[in-house]
Formats: C-alpha cells, structure tokens, sequence
C-alpha cells in the first residue's frame, strides 16, 4: 500500500527550518488530535445508552464499536490516495467535514430512531478521522530527530488523551444526565415512550460536535501549514522498489501488537460503565460511572505528558515494558476482584496504556527509510484491530462482563512480549530526511 510521502520527503519548512518553524503547525494538529479523541470516546458513553435505547445483549452493543474500527481499514487506502491527489491540508479539511456530516447523521439515526442508521453514521464519522490519523499520526514521528519521535508524538497524543478524558463528562452530561435509562438503577426496565424520548438525547451534543467541526475545517482551510516536498517525495518512491517491507521484524511484529493493544484499550473503555455499574463493584448509575471514566482517559493524558518527558531520557521500548506489566497487573486486580479495589484498578489502566499506541507506532516504524510511508500505512490499518472487541462482548454475554477481561490480560502479555523481543530493528535503513523548501 502506497501512502503519500509525509515520511520519505517529510515535510518542507520555511527557509532555515528549526523546530520552532513548526510549532504553529504541531499546535493545530494537537487540535485535531484532541477532536478525534473526543469524538471517539463519546463511544464509551453513547454505548451504554444505546443498550438501553434498544434493548442490545453485549455482542450487539460491542458491534457498534466494531463498526466504528472497521472503517479504519476500509478507508485506509481511499484515504492515502486523496492524499496524494488533493494535497495534505485540504485532505484533513474533508476529513473534517466528513465527520461533521457523519455526526449530523446521529441526529437523523436518533429522530427515527435506527440502530441501522446509527452504524452507518458511526462508519462515516470513523472514516473522515481515518483520513486525519493516517496523515497527522506519521506527520508528527518524522517531523523532528528520530530518536524524540515517540516523545513527540506522545506529546502531541496527550492532547488526544484531554479530549478523550472530557468527552465522558460532556456526553455524561448530556446524554446520559437527560435520559431515563441514563439515571435509573442498574437493571431497570424502559417503557418504549422512555427509549424514544431517550434517544433524543443524543442530537444536542451531536449538532454541538459538527459545529465545532466545521469551524475547525475552516481554520484550517486558512491556515499556512508547511508544503510536502514534491521532488524528494520521487526520489523516495524509486528506492521503495529496492527494499521488503517483510524484512524489518519490528513493523511485522508492530503490527499485532498494535491489534492486541487496540483490542485492550477499546474494550476497557467500552465496558467501564457497564463493569462499574454493577453492584458488586461500585452499585452507581450510568451518569455516575461515566464520571470515573473520565478519570480512566485522565489518567491517559498525563501518562503521555509523564511518558513525553521520560523519553528523552528512557528509550522508549524499555518505558513500553514498564507500562505494558503495570497494566497487566491493574487488570488481573480488576478481573479478580469486586468492589472500589475492581473499580479503581481498571481506572489505573488508562494510566498504564497511555504511552502504548504512539510508541508501538513509532517503534513500528523505526529504520523504515524509504518504505516509513507503507509502513505507516499498515500500522493506520492495524487501528482496525479495534474491531475485535465484538469477540469480548460475546465473552461477556457468555461467561461474565468481568471474566471478559481475561482477553486484555491476553493483550497486555502481547505488548510486553514486543517490548522486550519484538521491538529491536532489523535491516535498519537510514532515516528520512525533512527537506527545507527552496
């Protein structure tokens, strides 16, 4: 698969470039990061209203989500080719616009309500930030010294990580704080009028989400972001031809391990309100659990400004270590235990996940040289990982939401594995060059 040359070229700064030159550039993309973060997590928080809404078992809730990575690897290629025709900053305008059309179409899906409609609308909204992750995520790992490619993109991933720990609190508040399902106790039945009027809770925020959408989309359509170099991008494509993908263990393994990893995260934070929500873990209503979700994603975002700083110090596949038996440990202690020790161990979780996805990525990538592009490329398509969390909630419906988590553990043991043996190059190539403009 051939992405566009963000990678190879990089990117071509003002005339004497520094890192300075690309600040204003890094700080809008931070934006974007924290945006897409946002609007990902409202996930987390619209799952278990739509349960209720609709009356899903686990498996159906989870397909939802599964819906939404999907479109990861569906939109992967269409989006590297717009790329390639359109140019960078006015791909991220559509995909911006793209989402802004999708959360619209939640506004249609809940006046009907469909639970059809809402999957088509969540597929369409995961597909305009496919065409942001697949450009922004490799953009921001090369556009400085890559040995500070994982603390970078750590640094840049935190602002992902203040959207997503805010997102509960507006959806929580919006959402689930005005309907009947959101602040009833656990367990209890809806009468049909109920659901209906349940599911219209979901278009104020929604309308609220492509507003802010838009007027980004137009920012950045004014906005001077640095050119791609157009003939360092050729001579990048004629060396690809001489180099295997396949011989470079650290991407071929990355890109499990970022499944394995996507498949932990999403199924934690997907799951939260419905494990905390239980009696015998903390007996709270859905409002109220996704109050402590937010501190899950809170502790995501200071693990990645801790981690970003760490890094300039630690290499980041021993930190990577650390972080994936921590988690390994926090989750083992919720899936055996009950209670607020259950409750606030998977909280601890999004402390130890924090640092995971931008260092797998970068560290995936790493001595690419040429083929970071194609590299970068799969590791955007691995996302689609995500999707398997269908497969926990068929293990919730069918031996228990808390024995589910047996399949994290599962995946954290896959990330510790990378770390430690899966991460070291091999048949390293010389790191692209960001070439200044003329």
């Amino acid at each position: 698969m051939a992405l566009p040359s963000q990678h190879s070229s990089s990117v071509a700064s003002p005339p004497g470039g520094t890192g300075r030159s690309y600040r204003p550039a890094l700080t809008l993309l931070a934006s974007l990061f924290f945006m897409w973060g946002f609007i990902t997590v409202i996930n987390g928080v619209l799952l278990p209203h739509l349960r209720s809404v609709f009356e899903l078992d686990y498996t159906q809730t989870t397909l939802i989500e599964s819906v939404w990575f999907i479109a990861y690897f569906f939109a992967s290629i269409p989006s590297a080719k717009l790329i390639e025709r359109v140019g960078y900053q006015k791909s991220i305008v559509i995909g911006l616009l793209i989402m802004a059309a999708g959360a619209l179409g939640m506004t249609v899906a809940a006046s009907l309500p469909s639970y059809g409609v809402t999957l088509v609308m969540l597929f369409v909204i995961a597909s305009g930030i496919t065409l942001l992750q697949v450009a922004a995520n490799p953009y921001v790992a090369v556009i400085g010294p890559p040995e500070t490619g994982s603390s970078r993109l750590n640094l840049v991933q935190a602002f992902n990580s203040l959207g997503t720990m805010l997102a509960p609190l507006f959806a929580g508040y919006l959402i689930l704080g005005r309907s009947r399902g959101g602040t009833a106790e656990a367990g209890a039945q809806l009468t049909q009028a109920q659901r209906y009027a349940d599911a219209q809770s979901v278009i104020l925020p929604y309308v609220l989400v492509a507003v802010v959408l838009v007027v980004l989309a137009i920012i950045i359509a004014r906005f001077p972001l640095p050119a791609l170099g157009a003939s360092t991008q050729r001579a990048a494509k004629a060396d690809r031809h001489q180099h295997s993908l396949w011989k470079h263990r650290n991407l071929t393994l990355g890109i499990p391990t970022m499944i394995a990893y996507l498949l932990a995260e999403i199924g934690v934070a997907n799951l939260f309100v419905n494990f905390v929500s239980q009696p015998d873990i903390a007996a709270v209503t859905h409002e109220q659990a996704s109050r402590y979700l937010s501190l899950l994603w809170g502790g995501m975002m200071v693990g990645r400004f801790v981690g970003s700083l760490v890094m300039q110090k630690v290499a980041p596949e021993r930190l990577l270590g650390l972080f994936a038996f921590g988690a390994l440990v926090v989750v083992a202690i919720a899936t055996f235990s009950t209670g607020p020790l259950a409750m606030w161990s998977l909280i601890a979780v999004g402390l130890f996940h924090s640092i995971m996805f931008p260092t797998i990525f970068t560290l995936a990538i790493r001595g690419l040289g040429p083929l970071t592009e194609e590299g970068s490329g799969l590791m955007i398509m691995a996302i689609a990982g995500g999707a398997l969390v269908v497969v926990q909630g068929w293990l919730a419906d069918t031996y228990g939401l808390q024995n589910s988590f047996f399949l994290t553990m599962a995946c954290e043991v896959i990330v510790l594995a990378y770390a430690l043996f899966g991460s070291r190059p091999t048949h390293a190539l010389p790191e692209p060059e960001v070439t200044p403009a003329a």
